[in-house]
């Protein structure tokens, strides 16, 4: 029987692209989902220059980046206030 040895490298790499395919599958829930893709990105871009491989690393680190930008985006759309003023929420079960 041969037992699959893998490396504690190769484990971060596994670790990092399946919390980035979580996050991007995420995203419509909530801002947080796309900072943690961001999050994911850059330990993807470790990975990538730890291993060896700097163009998958640096790419890896422009799309945190930008991750970075589309939460500061997506964040302050949904914090601020609509134009219209406060929503009143009706209690459950009422009709308004």
């Amino acid at each position: 029987m041969r037992i699959l040895a893998v490396d504690r490298l190769t484990l971060f790499g596994l670790f990092s692209v399946t919390a980035m395919l979580v996050c991007y599958a995420m995203e419509k829930r909530s801002p947080w989902f796309v900072l943690g893709f961001a999050v994911a990105c850059g330990l993807g871009s470790i990975y990538g220059f730890l291993q060896g491989a700097w163009p998958f690393g640096l790419i890896e680190a422009i799309w945190a980046i930008v991750a970075v930008r589309r939460w500061s985006t997506v964040r302050a759309l949904t914090s601020s206030p609509s134009e219209e003023g406060p929503t009143r929420r009706s209690h459950p079960g009422s009709d308004r």
